[in-house]
């Protein structure tokens, strides 16, 4: 029994980092998938992982709830950078749908069971799909099993108040809203024209009920952009997933010290 609980501690600290990570992580983390189903999963790659291990066992007393602790905080932080990444392709689906008129039929989304734009969900469920076809959550789950390489089990806090972290997530934040704006520019700009188009139109022919016109007239045009550009945006959508994957682990090198 000596012997078992201090390799009960090790596993126990890697099953910390792991379930924590798949807390917010996109697609594992949605809300379709059964609770029990994410911890099973959780424990099980926990239970590989641990055997790929080389720590010395620590000892069960305060210090090792202090890193529990930062086990925690650690699995989340990196889980969370990679669901901000991707919520680029929704920020970029609410720019079209306020252009589209769209932003006052907003639907619930079931991952987070807040409202988000109609465009937004279906430029979310592409980028899902995607990621599976391009294996990109194995790539995820790389992230979480290198992160040991970065940020080892040891008695050390995050360095969370250097400056470097801050910038980092400056940096990080700007981008996510960059690819936003790449991914929305062509709907957003050729509805631009539309809307001057319809204001020349509105007053040389003043008889013409604009706005009766004006809606399906976007709706349709937005639609036929999105046809066209649809290539262009997966491409985009294919660079978000590099971006995340380097970000997480930049960010597991500013956690570690490095």
């Amino acid at each position: 029994m000596e012997q078992i609980l201090p390799s009960v501690t090790v596993l126990l600290l890697i099953i910390a980092r792991v379930s924590a990570f798949f807390v917010i992580l996109p697609l594992f983390s949605h809300r379709t998938i059964p609770a029990s189903h994410r911890i099973a999963f959780a424990v099980m790659l926990s239970w590989m992982m641990y055997y790929t291990m080389d720590v010395e066992p620590f000892e069960f007393n305060g210090d090792y709830l202090f890193l529990v602790a930062k086990e925690v905080i650690v699995g989340l932080f990196i889980g969370l950078l990679a669901y901000i990444i991707l919520t680029a392709v929704q920020i970029a689906g609410s720019f079209v749908d306020f252009q589209m008129g769209f932003a006052i039929a907003n639907i619930i989304d079931p991952q987070t069971g807040a409202q988000s734009p109609l465009l937004g969900q279906f430029f979310n469920t592409l980028a899902l799909l995607l990621m599976l076809a391009l294996n990109a959550h194995h790539l995820l789950l790389d992230g979480i099993f290198y992160s040991y390489q970065f940020v080892p089990m040891e008695f050390v806090w995050p360095p969370f108040g250097e400056p470097g972290f801050a910038e980092f997530i400056m940096r990080t934040f700007t981008a996510v809203f960059a690819i936003a704006f790449q991914m929305s520019i062509p709907i957003v700009a050729t509805l631009f024209l539309v809307d001057i188009a319809l204001g020349i139109t509105a007053r040389t022919v003043p008889q013409l009920n604009i706005f009766v016109v004006g809606f399906p007239i976007k709706i349709g045009v937005s639609f036929l952009v999105l046809i066209v550009m649809m290539g262009v945006m997966m491409n985009v959508i294919k660079n978000l997933f590099e971006i995340m994957i380097l970000s997480m682990r930049d960010l597991m090198i500013i956690l570690g010290g490095g």
